[in-house]
């Protein structure tokens, strides 16, 4: 395993702790996002669900505006001028509002209607009938629109985080989790050979110990049987122990 396929740890029962715990933060993360993934494609499809409706509607909506536009200059006459000069401030506006959808806020547009309509008394004189129909459709036509724009909006937005989230969702799944189970499986290996080299030192030591006291115990035999060791009662307060071995 080379270098570049895990981290670069010293193998330790801490780094193996700490290992442990990245790799189930790891798995929560990836857990958490692939969630979120799912929550967003959802309302993305929602959203794009939407604006195919929308813009079918608008065509018709358009349609019929533009024809009450035309029904209303037949019956009254060029009116243009006298809207131009009576127009002070809009009547139709637009406001903004956030919309939270797993931690990814969506602008949300509305239009509402400052004031009172000033055009309220036009068409007194003739085509008040269709005047009142042209601006029927044409608010209609400003509220599609406006919905539209903030359905677009947000579906831009959506994309955007979308493809953001799927990149680390991909990325955790496939570079980090098995780039720290590489790791853990480094430092396991390391450990267990450490483990077996401490079992084989400790063996080859206490063999060394035995063959030292199998001499002994035949000197003592020997001397003993020669006459020239007298065995003495030991004393308890004397501090016996092995001498250390290298090995």
């Amino acid at each position: 395993m080379s270098g570049k396929d895990r981290i670069a740890v010293f193998p330790s029962r801490m780094a193996q702790t700490l290992m442990k715990s990245r790799l189930k933060g790891a798995q929560t993360g990836h857990s958490l996002l692939k969630k979120k993934a799912d929550a967003l494609q959802l309302r993305f499809r929602q959203i794009l669900g939407k604006i195919i409706e929308t813009k079918s509607l608008m065509g018709e909506v358009m349609k019929e505006a533009v024809f009450s536009l035309a029904e209303a200059k037949f019956a009254t006459g060029d009116f243009n001028h006298v809207v131009l000069q009576n127009v002070t401030k809009a009547q139709i506006k637009v406001r903004t509002r956030k919309d939270n959808v797993a931690g990814v806020n969506l602008p949300i547009f509305e239009s509402y209607q400052d004031g009172t309509d000033a055009y309220e008394l036009a068409g007194l004189s003739r085509g008040g009938q269709q005047l009142t129909r042209l601006k029927k459709n044409y608010q209609k036509a400003v509220q599609l629109l406006v919905d539209l724009a903030s359905l677009q909006t947000s579906f831009i937005t959506l994309d955007e985080v979308i493809k953001i989230t799927n990149r680390r969702v991909n990325a955790i799944e496939h570079v980090i989790i098995p780039r720290i189970e590489r790791t853990l499986s480094y430092i396991t290996t390391e450990l267990d050979e450490r483990e077996r080299e401490e079992f084989y030192r400790l063996k080859k030591i206490q063999e060394k110990k035995k063959i030292i006291k199998d001499k002994q115990e035949a000197r003592k035999a020997v001397l003993k049987a020669e006459g020239l060791l007298i065995e003495q009662a030991g004393n308890l307060l004397d501090d016996d122990r092995d001498e250390d071995l290298l090995f």
